[in-house]
């Protein structure tokens, strides 16, 4: 696949409003996805994600708002495969469907040439399996199959929810550069996922849904950093006394594993002269990174919809 020569819009998500009843699913969601990025697109349960993605292929429409894709509404393109790749449903191809006839029938609606199904499939690795029927793929392999789909039309637009389910290892690494190199080659690139670590690994940007709105729009390194400002990782095997000791110093702790603390509200080199005044034994005192799980636990913390009770501490 040869790189774009032109850069589209990319999306453009202003002011979604949609109501299911008495639920509100969209309430002003609003986000840009830019060409050259891949852009994740995070967030609870009932957050509104599902319902984004498919207002922006014209699936669902909304009360108010616009959804646009390199400037025009989905349903007005002509051969859409051509402006936006998408794949909502990795269960989608006929069962009895061999996946090279999926794909044929499919450039065939878009005025495609056949040769391009072939080179979808290698891009895929689906060659080898390109004439087995689809009801006997694995879930990875329809992924698979998706990704072939939605790259058909060589789209300047990429839009892929949850890529990463049901693939293993192997198939991981490969959806994770695969991504990164659609991103690289100038398209603008949304993936829905569950799985922070691999959007962590994945994404340059990041939109948090949360309440039928973006809560958060911003560069994932730039969310990491201010989820990990001024917090200082602590390693004590005495740990109660650590904690105590930096209590009265005015510093707030929270306890990450036995032998491990978050500490803030105190520099790394007043935790070392208080602990070792104290004669409070440590091995590691450094600035704390945080994860990009730890940053989306902190955005969300009101926008779930089910709060689970944690379970009881089994007894060793």
């Amino acid at each position: 696949m040869s790189p774009l020569r032109t850069a589209g819009s990319g999306i453009v998500v202003s002011g979604l409003r949609k109501r299911y009843g008495a639920t509100r699913a969209l309430d002003g969601m609003s986000f840009a996805v830019r060409p050259g990025l891949v852009t994740g697109f995070v967030g609870p349960n009932g957050a509104g994600k599902s319902t984004t993605m498919r207002v922006i292929l014209g699936l669902a429409a909304v009360e108010e708002g616009t959804a646009l894709v390199d400037g025009k509404p989905y349903r007005s393109l002509r051969h859409p495969l051509r402006h936006v790749g998408s794949l909502l449903d990795a269960v989608a191809p006929h069962p009895g469907r061999s996946a090279r006839n999926h794909l044929l029938w499919l450039a065939h609606s878009q005025g495609l040439a056949p040769r391009r199904v072939d080179e979808v499939l290698e891009q895929a690795g689906l060659t080898s399996a390109a004439r087995r029927k689809a009801g006997g793929y694995s879930l990875g392999m329809r992924q698979r199959l998706g990704v072939a789909a939605a790259l058909l039309g060589d789209p300047p637009i990429v839009l892929l929810d949850e890529p990463f389910n049901g693939m293993d290892p192997d198939g991981i690494i490969w959806m994770r550069g695969f991504l990164r190199s659609l991103a690289a080659q100038g398209r603008a690139v949304l993936v829905s996922s569950h799985l922070m670590s691999e959007v962590q690994d994945t994404a340059d940007h990041l939109v948090v849904a949360g309440r039928g709105q973006a809560i958060a729009d911003t560069g994932v390194a730039e969310l990491i950093a201010a989820a990990s400002k001024n917090r200082v990782a602590l390693r004590t095997t005495a740990r109660p006394a650590a904690t105590s000791v930096l209590a009265r110093a005015g510093a707030t702790t929270t306890a990450t594993g036995p032998d491990t603390l978050i500490v803030s509200g105190l520099a790394p080199d007043r935790i070392v002269a208080l602990l070792n005044q104290a004669e409070v034994r440590f091995s590691e005192v450094s600035a704390h990174r945080a994860t990009l799980e730890q940053a989306y636990l902190e955005l969300t913390r009101d926008a779930v919809e089910f709060h689970a009770t944690a379970p009881a501490e089994v007894p060793r």
